[in-house]
């Protein structure tokens, strides 16, 4: 397997790396400590062709591959977890339901404006009743006339409150359960829609997480995204590749982490020496480095299978599952070789170590990547 970057790649990686640390970096504590949703950010990154990655130009995208789109990512999360969380969201979940499964009806009239940055995208899954079990989802969608009427609340969605088109998945069979769900473009301003609050959070606070409320909220019968009662189907098939970009997330984080702990132990100095010549110092840092550099070829892989349109279930997974775990471990160890500076706000480290938790939960808890990957690797082998 050939994980060589082309020249085309390496270059958006760079633009990706110097934009995070020149626009982004500098901004990321204030807008953390304010919980502000930084619009001018996105604004810039819908200049470099970032909020529509994988979209082709026609449409307003930058028509990336997913090895590409997930370099970006990862630079852009070694700057902000939450830029990079609301950035996943807009285009792995959002714009990438919508394109993959929405007529070119609403190609034509959402992925542009999505695409382009004029707009900002939400994916509305989870609920308080649904979050692993996707299947359990009890907002429901009923026809009348030409239109659907949702009826149902969500809760812990990424630019909840600050998205202009959301894809919401709502029952659509009463008795079903996974056969039974649908998904839909719902406008902001749609009668019925009310966003009812934003989450106070342990970390990424700069990236709205909201609970929404859907009371007969009219939905036009064409916003119906892909087919009637296929939806969770759909989930899946998204899920698989948002865990791409969440593990490219987790590497952003862990690899912050570990500049910051090499960078610290060689100027702390203990003892009358820099603390990085000690050897629980360099072990510590050592491992963290390897299982920060596996991360990275376990969520390149997969992105490379994806590309070549191969199989790529498992082995986003393992990616996501890898490198969330590494990306709290390197945050833990940041931390503790910070000492008692890692426990106070004057240095980055502790946003790490907030930040770093969500990797282990969002878009599937590491106990569901096990389960995932179980399930892949038994179900090819065959019993006498």
């Amino acid at each position: 397997m050939n994980i060589e970057l082309s020249e085309e790649q390496r270059l958006v990686r760079k633009m990706a790396k110097d934009f995070a640390a020149s626009e982004i970096a500098p901004r990321a504590d204030e807008i953390d400590r304010s919980k502000r949703f930084p619009r001018e950010i996105f604004e810039r990154l819908a200049d470099l062709g970032f909020m529509g990655m994988q979209i082709p130009t026609e449409y307003g995208g930058a028509e990336l591959d997913t090895v590409t789109s997930a370099l970006v990512m990862e630079e852009i999360a070694r700057a902000s977890g939450s830029v990079a969380l609301s950035l996943a969201a807009h285009n792995s979940l959002a714009l990438g339901h919508l394109y993959t499964f929405g007529s070119e009806h609403l190609r034509q009239r959402y992925v542009k404006p999505l695409s382009t940055g004029e707009r900002i995208g939400a994916w509305a899954l989870t609920e308080p009743g649904a979050g692993s079990d996707a299947k359990s989802i009890q907002t429901t969608a009923r026809k009348s006339g030409d239109e659907w009427l949702l009826n149902g609340e969500k809760f812990l969605i990424t630019n909840g409150s600050v998205a202009d088109f959301l894809v919401v998945m709502a029952r659509t069979k009463p008795d079903g359960r996974g056969t039974g769900i649908s998904a839909f473009l719902v406008e902001k301003e749609f009668h019925g829609f009310e966003v009812v609050k934003d989450q106070e959070k342990l970390g990424l606070h700069a990236s709205p997480t909201s609970d929404l409320l859907f009371r007969e909220c009219r939905v036009p019968a064409e916003n119906l995204v892909g087919e009637v009662n296929h939806g969770h189907q759909d989930v899946m098939s998204i899920l698989d590749g948002g865990r791409i970009g969440m593990a490219a997330f987790s590497v952003g984080i862990a690899q912050a982490s570990l500049d910051a702990a090499i960078s610290y132990s060689k100027d702390r100095h203990q003892f009358g020496r820099p603390i990085a010549e000690f050897q629980a110092i360099r072990f510590m840092i050592a491992d963290v480095a390897t299982r920060v550099e596996a991360s990275r070829l376990l969520y390149l892989r997969a992105a490379q299978r994806k590309d070549l349109r191969r199989p790529f279930t498992k082995e986003a997974s393992m990616a996501k599952l890898f490198a969330s775990e590494t990306a709290m471990k390197a945050a833990w160890t940041s931390v503790q070789i910070h000492g008692g500076y890692g426990y106070v706000v004057d240095y980055p480290v502790e946003r790490y170590f907030r930040d770093a938790k969500l990797c282990e939960i969002g878009e599937g808890t590491s106990e569901i990547q096990r389960l995932v990957i179980s399930r892949e690797i038994l179900k090819s082998l065959q019993f006498g």
